[in-house]
């Protein structure tokens, strides 16, 4: 097979298409074209290559051997080029910031600030993606990511936001039902427990590692309610649900407005820390560096979370 120039694009398309749908039927219709004109693409695509690429079975189609040779740098130069038009498009828009976080980051930090960049910067279209996956900012529609992690990402302008902390908290009204609450008083009582490493790629510290600080035994078979989003956990500590294990950076708006209060003050650093990532190469792209600049603002007029009582 000698081949000296490229096929129509309309036959690569259709042979991409035709291999990742596993199915003439499947494919035409996400191209728009009928079957007839799809099986028409493949056999115009065979013919310039002077190969045969699909085995036509009585159900099913499977790829010969030049097709499965010829697949991965089609099916890599199609996701190229859709990466450009993205990155174009992103261009284009301007005035779209999309932020990707965690969900109860989103929730409990970042969402209930967002009214004060959107009034400094009106002319932005703020779209926040919650969720635990990672973000591929080369790949997907993201222009800032705010993971938590222990810093260090390539080719990624970096910034730390703040690290973390867990503590035990609980409703005031909790509180005030029992009279002189201490640490032997935990365990009559029902422990909220954060679960989040469970669906996500890293660990948190646990209520047993928290009992262990303070040379207490942990019971694992004590009552306990488990929530694998950490805002869960805590929503549920406010309603009155017992102790939740609670991660500062989460709760300081809870603890601020006093619907969480923390009946001991010793806390535990996690490994972690939030950072707010961007590309190199668009950090200094007007709409995601006036939302990095605003991060830091935010954060620089926070709460220093490791100046509140002893950390083990």
């Amino acid at each position: 097979m000698k081949v000296t120039k490229l096929p129509p694009l309309n036959s690569l398309r259709a042979f991409e298409a035709v291999v990742r749908h596993m199915s003439f039927t499947k494919a035409a219709d996400e191209l728009f074209v009928t079957p007839a004109a799809l099986s028409y693409q493949i056999k115009q695509l065979e013919t310039f290559l002077g190969v045969k690429l699909f085995n036509r079975l009585n159900r099913a189609i499977e790829l010969t051997e030049q097709g499965l040779l010829i697949y991965p740098g089609v099916e890599q130069a199609f996701s190229q080029l859709t990466l450009s038009m993205r990155l174009l498009e992103r261009r284009s828009a301007s005035n779209v910031l999309v932020v990707s976080a965690a969900p109860a980051f989103t929730a409990k930090w970042l969402a209930p600030r967002l009214y004060r960049f959107l009034a400094l910067h009106p002319q932005i279209d703020a779209r926040i993606s919650s969720t635990l996956a990672l973000t591929n900012l080369q790949v997907d529609d993201v222009d800032v990511a705010i993971r938590f992690g222990r810093g260090n990402y390539p080719d990624y302008c970096e910034i730390k936001l703040f690290d973390d902390y867990v503590v035990p908290m609980c409703s005031p009204e909790f509180l005030q039902r029992r009279k002189n609450f201490n640490l032997e008083s935990l365990n009559n009582e029902t422990l909220i427990h954060d679960d989040t490493h469970t669906t996500a790629k890293f660990t948190i510290a646990s209520w047993q590692d928290w009992y262990k600080s303070v040379a207490l035994s942990y019971n694992p078979l004590k009552k306990s309610l488990h929530f694998n989003v950490a805002d869960h956990g805590l929503n549920a500590a406010i309603s009155g649900a017992g102790v939740v294990l609670g991660r500062m950076a989460l709760a300081q708006s809870d603890l601020d407005a006093g619907r969480l209060v923390m009946p001991f003050t010793h806390k535990i650093k996690v490994d972690f820390s939030f950072y707010a990532l961007s590309l190199k190469s668009r950090a200094n792209e007007p709409h995601i560096k006036a939302f990095r600049q605003w991060l830091v603002a935010e954060v620089q007029g926070n709460i220093d979370l490791s100046a509140q009582g002893p950390v083990a």
